[in-house]
């Protein structure tokens, strides 16, 4: 799905449920991260995270963006569009929306190492993220050199 589809779906989608046109634009931002889409009230365009619609598929989708034209609709007819407001919280329900959307895993860093460090004299051992350089730094309970163990993914 592009763009163009998305609009369409969105106009599609608000003549249906909201017997009420949307006039201005939709499409994918990419670099949503941690919502489903957004309604930016400057613009009142709406704004859809492209990872919900392909992890999820077009129900999820479809949720989202009736989320989004609750806020939608409810600003410009200068009503409560918040998601306290009871006049959200009642659209919702109306237009059979979903408060929230589903949640997508976090995806592993590729870079998420354990460095497993150790006291030649005393027998301390640290467990640090980053590596550390042995030959500037010691053991912080005698003094004596450290050195590396392993490092663990």
């Amino acid at each position: 799905m592009d763009d163009l589809q998305l609009q369409q779906l969105v106009e599609q989608l608000s003549e249906q449920r909201f017997q009420l046109p949307f006039k201005h634009k939709a499409y994918f931002n990419s670099r949503l991260r941690t919502t489903g889409g957004r309604y930016m009230l400057k613009s009142h365009n709406i704004e859809v995270n492209k990872r919900y619609y392909e992890h999820f598929g077009v129900e999820e989708l479809n949720g989202i963006i009736l989320h989004e034209l609750c806020h939608y609709h409810l600003h410009l007819q200068g009503k409560g569009y918040k998601h306290r407001d009871q006049d959200f919280r009642m659209l919702l329900k109306k237009v059979g929306a979903p408060r929230f959307c589903s949640t997508i895993e976090k995806e592993e860093k590729g870079k998420s190492r354990l460095y497993n460090y150790h006291c030649i004299d005393c027998g301390q051992s640290y467990r640090r993220k980053r590596k550390v350089n042995v030959k500037s730094y010691c053991c912080s309970k005698c003094r004596g050199a450290i050195y590396l163990i392993e490092n663990k993914r």
